[in-house]
């Protein structure tokens, strides 16, 4: 086999010369012309195919959308995800191709793994950055979010390993669902905290003018406890709307 550096192959399978590679690379060998402009689609990258020196046909390879990312982006939208960005090492033509029709607030395509990790650190002007990415150049950028997610099931294991939050499926819906549980939660743990604290001070203002003795004001800080516990427990009930 001989490879040209950024070009293609050339190898013998079974006595029969096969070349693969780039557009003009297997044209040029095979003697033909490129591909028709039906044959290549923007930001998609074409791969042509030789046999015995005739042009045998072209493989079209795309980024496509994680399904349901439409929707995704709507729906955190509604959750008051405020500034939503695309971080990708893919060449601008790739990225633009693949988000075009989106609601997205930029575009930063051609990222070096440590660039991803400026970005994070510039969106932090904004206000906290959730990062969400699955493969080996998105852990750096994890890392330094203030919420990194990864996806788990298909991702690579840095990313997983440098992540908050690791998503078990593949279903960006879950990451819908897990903000929603995440806000829902955190307005509970408020208000018991609220209504704890609250109680508490009216109970010790209670006990300092006389109207509740040593053993009342321990029993009814014991009530207080026992409410907030269990109002806390809603929280376990959370089913979430979106997704």
């Amino acid at each position: 086999m001989v490879e040209t550096p950024g070009e293609g192959v050339i190898g013998t399978i079974d006595g029969r010369t096969v070349v693969v590679g780039g557009v003009a690379f297997v044209a040029t060998q095979a003697g033909e012309t490129g591909p028709d402009h039906e044959v290549v689609v923007a930001g998609s990258v074409v791969v042509s195919l030789a046999l015995d020196g005739q042009l045998m046909g072209h493989i079209v390879m795309a980024d496509a959308l994680r399904s349901g990312t439409a929707e995704l982006l709507t729906g955190l939208r509604r959750l008051g995800i405020a500034r939503i960005l695309l971080a990708t090492g893919e060449r601008r033509a790739v990225a633009e191709a693949v988000t075009a029709g989106l609601r997205l607030d930029g575009v930063h395509a051609d990222l070096t793994p440590d660039q991803k990790v400026l970005l994070v650190l510039t969106e932090r002007k904004h206000g906290p950055v959730m990062m969400v990415g699955d493969g080996v150049n998105d852990a750096p950028a994890l890392a330094v979010a203030d919420i990194g997610v990864a996806m788990g099931a298909r991702g690579a294991a840095a990313s997983a390993e440098a992540a908050d939050v690791v998503l078990l499926v593949d279903h960006l819906d879950r990451l819908l669902q897990g903000i929603e549980v995440a806000q829902r939660s955190r307005r509970i743990a408020l208000e018991s905290v609220a209504a704890g604290i609250s109680l508490s001070i009216l109970g010790m203002v209670a006990a300092a003018l006389g109207y509740l003795t040593p053993v009342q004001g321990a029993i009814v800080q014991e009530v207080i406890d026992v409410a907030v516990i269990v109002n806390a427990l809603r929280a376990l009930g959370i089913v979430p709307k979106q997704g």
